[in-house]
């Protein structure tokens, strides 16, 4: 008896269904979406208004008169760049600006390199140091008004009668300077940290190499440190400018805007909320934003630059 086997029927040949994977598209949109409500909020909150003073600068619209309210094109912007006051508030900006940006640095940078440094308690000096920028801004402009420079009860004028000075009226006397001196004692301390962070990403075996090679602190200084601090303090330059450009707390709290210290904010608030006029006001507030664009523009170059460069070591 023979055993036959019988080979198995072939399966039907059913094509498998390919599954198609998903768009790069589709990808990046599954990646992006949560970030979409902060995206909207983000919109919502900066675009929109900005968009609206855009179009209110373009408008003749006094408050007291919403009535009479009439398209004037670029006219604002025209009186604007025209106004006397304006030019001198934007002269006075400039002023403020440089002055403040500057004496940050050079403090900041001499701070830096205290701390960078080891000595004993050099934790407790640089939290002690950081502290101003922590201050509220208002806060920091209301302490310097009532508690440094007032004339009757001041420490200032406190620390002068105790030595038999004399008793000025800081304020009067010295208005644009009272400003600029919260001010660098408020940006002081973010100088320093920024400068301390490039000061920490040295290349440590070049400093001993030139050290071995008989290079003096000052000549390290010089032709090491500063060179590779440049760009932080490009950077601390130009975010210092960003701030100090749209600064309201300090003019407004310690002069309100009197003896010459009006800047540009502040004229764009007493254009709005003394004069009523929506439409100038709005052009100002326009001029501001664009020159603050300007400078972030920079300043994120800088950044990535320092990016690049840390990629690079790395």
């Amino acid at each position: 008896m023979t055993a036959t086997t019988t080979a198995p029927s072939a399966a039907p040949d059913h094509p498998r269904p390919t599954v198609r994977p998903p768009s790069s598209r589709l990808r990046a949109w599954a990646t992006r979406a949560p970030l979409l409500p902060a995206l909207i909020f983000m919109i919502v909150v900066t675009q929109l208004p900005f968009v609206a003073t855009l179009v209110i600068s373009f408008f003749d619209w006094n408050a007291l008169y919403p009535d009479a309210r009439s398209f004037a094109g670029f006219a604002n912007y025209g009186d604007v760049l025209g106004d006397p006051d304006m030019r001198r508030s934007v002269w006075t900006t400039i002023l403020l600006t440089v002055a403040v940006v500057l004496v940050s640095l050079v403090l900041g940078l001499a701070l830096a390199l205290l701390l960078d440094r080891r000595f004993k308690g050099r934790g407790l000096v640089r939290t002690l140091l950081i502290a101003p920028f922590l201050v509220v801004p208002v806060a920091a402009a209301l302490l310097w008004k009532h508690v440094l420079y007032n004339p009757e009860y001041g420490l200032l004028n406190g620390l002068l009668h105790y030595v038999g000075g004399p008793q000025p009226d800081w304020i009067s006397n010295t208005p644009l300077l009272a400003i600029e001196a919260s001010l660098v004692w408020q940006w002081t301390p973010f100088m320093m940290l920024i400068l301390l962070a490039g000061l920490q990403s040295r290349d440590q075996q070049q400093m001993e190499a030139a050290r071995v090679d008989g290079a003096s602190d000052w000549q390290i200084f010089v032709h090491l440190t500063l060179p590779h601090l440049r760009r932080y303090l490009e950077l601390g330059a130009l975010l210092g400018s960003i701030y100090i450009v749209q600064n309201f707390d300090a003019v407004f709290t310690i002069t309100s805007g009197g003896l010459g210290t009006a800047n540009l904010p502040y004229t764009v608030y007493q254009t709005f909320y003394q004069a009523h006029e929506n439409g100038l006001a709005s052009a100002a507030g326009v001029l501001v934003v664009i020159g603050s664009i300007v400078i972030a523009t920079f300043a994120l170059r800088v950044v990535s630059s320092l990016f690049r460069e840390e990629v690079g070591r790395a």
